[in-house]
C-alpha cells in the first residue's frame, strides 16, 4: 500500500508529497456524472457498490495518495431521525427545523445500524484501495446550522439566535450531534477507515469568542472521544484563520486550512501538528501555468516532505476539468 498520506499524517518522512482532493469523489468526474443520471444523490450514497464505484473513480484517474468515502454529511442527521432532502444546485432542505428545545429532543441518538450500507461500502472499498481510505462527518456547528436554518444560508441569523437566545437547547443540541458524530466516526473506523476527518464548513461565520463559548468545547470532547482508535484525526474548516490557535487546541494530528491564510503562518500558529491544505480551487480553472506556479508558491512556505498533505482549500469545484487535476497531481508528485 502507498502510505505517503497516513505517514505524513503522523509526522513521518515521505518519499513524496500525498496528495488528496476535497470533493475528488463526484461532481467533476465523468464517471460520477453519468450515474447521477439515473440516480439522486443520496441513492449513491445510501448504496454500496455505487458509493464504492465513484470513491474509486479518482484513484484511477486521478493518481491521488488517499481515497475519501464517498458520503453526505447529512447521513447523519438522516439517521437520527431528520427527514432530509438533497436539492441539485441548492444542497440539503428540511422541511420541519429545529425552533425549540422541544425539537431538539426529537432527534434520535445515534444507532449503528441505522448506517450499516457505509459498512459495506467501507469493506468493499478495503478490498480493492491500494491507498488508505478516509472516513468523515459533518462537524456539530455545521450541521446544527443545517437542522436551524432548514436549508443552506449565507448569514446563519436563524442558527446564530437560537445559539445567543436559548444557550441551554443549543448546547443539548451540540452534545446530541457531537454523541451522534462520535459513534458515527467510530463506525466508519471499525468497518476499516484509515483516517477521519471533520469538516466545519461554516464555523467561520462565528467571532473567535463565540467558537470557544458555544463550539470549541464540544469539538474537544469528539476528537478526545476518537484518541483510541489508532487512527490520524484531521480538523478542517474554511475562513477560519482568527481560530487556528483554538483549532490547534484539540486532540488531532492534522490541521486542513483553506486559501485565505498562508500555509507559513499556519504552520506558526499550529506548531507540531501536521498540516493539509491550501490551494484555492478555482485556480484548477486557470491556465496550467499559473496553476503550477502558484502550487510551487505553495509548496515553499511548506516543509514538504514531513507533516504535510497537498489538498485544496474547500471542495473541488463541479466545473473543473479532471485533467487539470490529474495534471497537478503529478507536477506535485514530481516536485
Amino acid at each position: 500500500m502507498n502510505e505517503n498520506f497516513l505517514k505524513a499524517c503522523r509526522g513521518e518522512t515521505v518519499d513524496r508529497i500525498p496528495v488528496w482532493f476535497m470533493r475528488q469523489a463526484g461532481r467533476s468526474l465523468p464517471g460520477y456524472r453519468k450515474i447521477r443520471e439515473t440516480y439522486d444523490v443520496l441513492t449513491v450514497a445510501h448504496t454500496p457498490e455505487l458509493a464504492a464505484q465513484v470513491s474509486l473513480e479518482p484513484i484511477e484517474k486521478l493518481n491521488v495518495d488517499a481515497a475519501i468515502l464517498f458520503a453526505d454529511i447529512m447521513l447523519l442527521p438522516i439517521a437520527m431521525g431528520v427527514d432530509v432532502k438533497i436539492v441539485d444546485s441548492v444542497g440539503p432542505i428540511i422541511d420541519d427545523p429545529i425552533m425549540t428545545a422541544q425539537d431538539v429532543s426529537k432527534l434520535l441518538p445515534f444507532d449503528a445500524a441505522r448506517i450499516a450500507y457505509l459498512g459495506e461500502t467501507i469493506r468493499i472499498l478495503r478490498s480493492e484501495l491500494k491507498v488508505p481510505l478516509i472516513g468523515f462527518a459533518g462537524a456539530p456547528f455545521t450541521l446544527a446550522s443545517y437542522l436551524i436554518e432548514g436549508k443552506p444560508t449565507r448569514t446563519w441569523v436563524k442558527t446564530k439566535r437560537f445559539m445567543f437566545e436559548e444557550p441551554e437547547a443549543w448546547h443539548a443540541l451540540m452534545t446530541i450531534l457531537s454523541d451522534g458524530i462520535i459513534g458515527y466516526l467510530k463506525t466508519q473506523i471499525g468497518a476499516g477507515a484509515q483516517a477521519v476527518q471533520l469538516f466545519d464548513s461554516w464555523v467561520g461565520c462565528l467571532s473567535p469568542y463565540d467558537y470557544r463559548i458555544y463550539v470549541l468545547p464540544h469539538v474537544q470532547r469528539i476528537f478526545a472521544s476518537l484518541g483510541d482508535q489508532g487512527v490520524p484525526r484531521i480538523h478542517f474548516a474554511t475562513n477560519t484563520g482568527a481560530m487556528l490557535a483554538d483549532f490547534a487546541n484539540v486532540e488531532c494530528e492534522v490541521i486542513g486550512v483553506d486559501w485565505r491564510v498562508s500555509m507559513r503562518d499556519a504552520k506558526k500558529i499550529v506548531g507540531a501538528k501536521a498540516l493539509q491544505g491550501n490551494l484555492d480551487p478555482v485556480l484548477l480553472l486557470s491556465p496550467q501555468e499559473t496553476l503550477f506556479a502558484r502550487t510551487k508558491d505553495l509548496l515553499a512556505e511548506v516543509t514538504p516532505h514531513t507533516g504535510y498533505i497537498f489538498n485544496l482549500g474547500h471542495g473541488v469545484l463541479p466545473e473543473t476539468d479532471d485533467r487539470a487535476v490529474r495534471a497537478l497531481v503529478d507536477f506535485i508528485h514530481a516536485q
